[in-house]
C-alpha cells in the first residue's frame, strides 16, 4: 500500500506503492529491540570466561571466535538500527583494536536503560543530552585516575598484551606471545617529538596450520610465502646482499601488434641471440652490483633464471608490492625500477636468506636484519581454525601495545574503571537539575553492565558481586575489580590486569554516540523493493546459518518490516 496524506479531503501519495513506515514510539521500540538483540548475541563472549561462537556462512566455512567485531562482521545483519552497533564494533576494532565486545554491550545497556526513561515520558532528546554529558564526565574521570607509564617499558607493555589475550583461545600461551608482540612493536616504532608513532602494517603476520601455538616465532626480517625460482640456485645465503627490483627480468612485449618477417634461419638465430643478449645484460647488471639475493616483484624469464643460477644468486619472484615495501624497511635496500640504476649502495643486508619447508609449502626467510623497521610474526596452531583465532588475538594485542606506546596511560581492567566512573557519576548527578539527572544515573547503571557481565560469564552471582565491588570502591579502592579467574572481587593491580586508557575512552564515546543516534530516530521509512527477502529472512537476515541457531527467528515478534537498507 502507498503512504498517503490528505489536503482538503484529497489524498496525496507521498511514497511509492509498497513503501513501509514506522513512526513515533513504535519506531523507537523496534530500533531499541534490534540493538539490544545484537548486544545479547555478544554478551556471553565478554571476559576471560566468555564463550566462543561458531559462525557458519552460506558456503559452509566455519569461524570459531569470541572477538566481538569478528562475530558481528560474519553474521548477515539486515536491520538498519542493528547495523549501527555492528559499525561501532568495526570502528573500535580499527581504532584501538580491543574492546569491541564491551562497546556493543555498553551501547545495548544504554538503550535498554533509555527505554525505561522513555516509558516514563522523558523525551529522547533530554536522554541524549544527559548521556553525552555523562560520557564526557566519565572520560574526564578516567583520565584523572589513569596511571602514566613509560612508552617503552617492556614490563608494562607485556602486561597490557597479556590482559588483551586473557579473553582469547591463546590465554595459556599469552606470556610467550606477549614477549614477541612487544618486541615487534618496539622494533617498528618511530620516535617523534611528542612521543612514538607505530604503523601496525610494518608488522607482517604470516600464519600456517601445523605444530602448536608454542611454535609461534618473531623473525627480525620478513618471511615470504614464495619459493626459490630455480632448482639450481642456492637455497641458503649467509651475509646476504639483497637487491629489490620491481621490474620484470623479461623482454618487454610491444604495446601494439608487431610482426617480424623472417626469411631465413640465420635471421631467426640473430633475433633469438639478441633477446638472449638483452636478458644476459640485465643479469650482468645484477651480478655487477654485488648482490647475491634478488627479490623481484614481477616475472623472471627462464633464460634469466638460468644465468642467475649460474651466478649463484638466490632469486624469488612475484612478490607482493606490500611485501616489497616491508623488505625495503627491514633490509635497508632501495627498490629499483631500472637495472641501470642498480648499484652496490642500493643493496640491503641480512644475516641469512634461506628457503625452508613450512608444513607442505616452501617459504623464503630473510632473517637477522640489523635495525629492521619491519618484522614478521610467524603464527602456528594445531588447525586452520586455531591459527585464524591466534591471528585475531595477536592483532588485538598488537593494537593495545600500539595504543599505550602512542598514548602512555593505563587503567586497571576487570570492570574497575567502569565501576569507579559509575560511582562518581551518581554523585555528580545529584548536582544536576531537571530530567538530565535521570539520564546521567541511567548512564552510570549502564557502565556497571561490564562488571555484571564479567561476573555472570564467570559463574559468579552478579548481584552479590556488584554489591561487594561497589562497597570496596566507595572505600577508595579505585582499582578493585572482578578477578574472573579466581572468582572474587580483588585488586586488579595485584592480578596484573591492565588496559590502555584509549581503549576505555573509545568504548564509552562510540557506545554513547551509537545509542544517541538510535534514540533520536522517531520515523523509519523503508522504500519499496521489487522483490522482498524470502519468508523468515526479515529482520536480521537469518544470520548466515549461525550453525543451527535457526537464523535468530528473524528478530521474532519485533514487528519490524524487512528493511535491507
Amino acid at each position: 500500500m502507498s503512504i498517503q496524506s490528505s489536503a482538503g479531503g484529497i489524498p496525496v501519495v507521498i511514497l511509492k506503492d509498497g513503501a513501509q513506515q514506522t513512526k513515533g514510539r513504535d519506531a523507537q521500540k523496534n530500533n531499541i529491540a534490534a540493538a539490544k538483540l545484537i548486544a545479547e548475541i555478544v554478551h556471553s563472549s565478554l571476559g576471560p570466561r566468555g564463550m566462543d561462537k561458531m559462525l557458519v556462512d552460506s558456503l559452509g566455512d566455519v569461524t570459531i571466535t569470541n572477538d566481538g567485531a569478528t562475530i558481528l562482521k560474519e553474521i548477515d545483519v539486515q536491520h538498519p538500527a542493528a547495523k549501527m552497533l555492528v559499525e561501532i564494533s568495526k570502528a573500535t576494532d580499527n581504532e584501538v583494536g580491543d574492546g569491541t565486545t564491551s562497546a556493543v554491550v555498553l551501547a545495548g545497556a544504554l538503550l535498554e536503560n533509555a527505554e525505561a526513561l522513555i516509558l516514563q515520558d522523558v523525551h529522547p532528546t533530554i536522554i541524549v543530552d544527559g548521556y553525552r554529558k555523562a560520557a564526557q564526565k566519565a572520560v574526564e574521570l578516567l583520565e584523572k585516575i589513569a596511571d602514566k607509564v613509560s612508552a617503552t617499558d617492556k614490563d608494562v607493555l607485556e602486561r597490557i598484551a597479556r590482559t588483551s589475550m586473557q579473553t582469547k583461545l591463546v590465554r595459556r600461551d599469552s606470556a610467550n606471545l606477549a614477549d614477541m608482540i612487544v618486541k615487534s612493536v618496539i622494533a617498528v616504532a618511530e620516535r617523534k617529538e611528542d612521543g612514538y608513532l607505530v604503523d601496525i602494517d610494518d608488522i607482517k603476520v604470516e600464519k600456517k596450520a601445523g605444530g602448536s601455538i608454542k611454535d609461534c616465532a618473531i623473525i627480525k626480517g620478513i618471511v615470504l610465502d614464495k619459493e626459490v625460482v630455480h632448482s639450481g640456485m642456492p637455497k641458503k645465503i649467509d651475509n646476504a646482499k639483497i637487491a629489490l627490483i620491481n621490474n620484470a627480468l623479461e623482454i618487454d612485449k610491444t604495446e601494439f601488434d608487431a610482426k617480424i618477417n623472417i626469411t631465413n634461419p640465420q635471421q631467426m638465430k640473430s633475433f633469438l641471440d639478441e633477446e638472449q643478449k638483452m636478458i644476459k645484460n640485465m643479469v650482468d647488471k645484477v651480478i655487477a652490483s654485488g648482490a647475491n639475493v634478488l627479490l623481484c616483484q614481477k616475472g623472471i624469464d627462464d633464460m634469466a633464471q638460468h644465468y642467475l643460477a649460474k651466478a649463484g644468486i638466490l632469486t624469488v619472484r612475484r612478490i607482493k608490492e606490500s611485501d616489497m615495501t616491508k623488505l625495503a624497511k627491514a633490509t635497508g635496500a632501495r627498490i629499483i625500477s631500472n637495472f641501470d640504476d642498480l648499484f652496490e649502495k642500493d643493496l640491503g643486508s641480512a644475516e641469512l636468506v634461506e628457503e625452508r619447508k613450512v608444513e607442505t609449502d616452501k617459504w623464503t626467510f630473510i632473517e637477522g636484519c640489523k635495525h629492521p623497521k619491519a618484522v614478521t610474526l610467524l603464527l602456528r596452531g594445531g588447525s586452520q581454525r586455531v591459527v585464524d583465532e591466534v591471528e585475531r588475538s595477536v592483532h588485538d594485542a598488537l593494537m593495545v601495545v600500539k595504543d599505550v606506546m602512542e598514548k602512555p596511560f593505563i587503567v586497571a581492567g576487570g570492570g574497575a574503571p567502569e565501576t569507579y566512573a559509575a560511582t562518581k557519576l551518581r554523585e555528580w548527578a545529584k548536582t544536576l537539575e531537571g530530567r538530565e539527572q535521570l539520564a546521567v544515573e541511567k548512564f552510570a547503571d549502564s557502565l556497571e553492565v561490564i562488571p555484571i557481565t564479567l561476573a555472570e560469564n564467570a559463574g559468579m552471582d552478579p548481584i552479590d558481586t556488584l554489591a561487594s565491588l561497589r562497597s570496596k570502591q566507595l572505600k577508595g579502592n579505585k582499582w578493585t575489580g572482578i578477578d574472573v579467574m579466581k572468582g572474587q572481587v580483588a585488586s586488579m593491580h595485584a592480578s596484573d590486569i591492565f588496559e590502555p586508557l584509549s581503549v576505555k575512552i573509545q568504548i564509552i564515546t562510540s557506545a554513547t554516540e551509537a545509542a544517541s543516534m538510535i534514540l533520536r530516530i522517531d520515523d523509519v521509512i523503508a522504500t519499496a523493493k521489487s522483490a522482498g527477502p524470502p519468508p523468515g529472512a526479515e529482520g536480521m537476515g537469518g544470520m548466515g546459518g549461525m550453525g543451527g541457531m535457526g537464523g535468530m527467528g528473524g528478530m521474532g515478534g519485533m514487528g519490524m518490516p524487512p528493511m535491507d537498507m
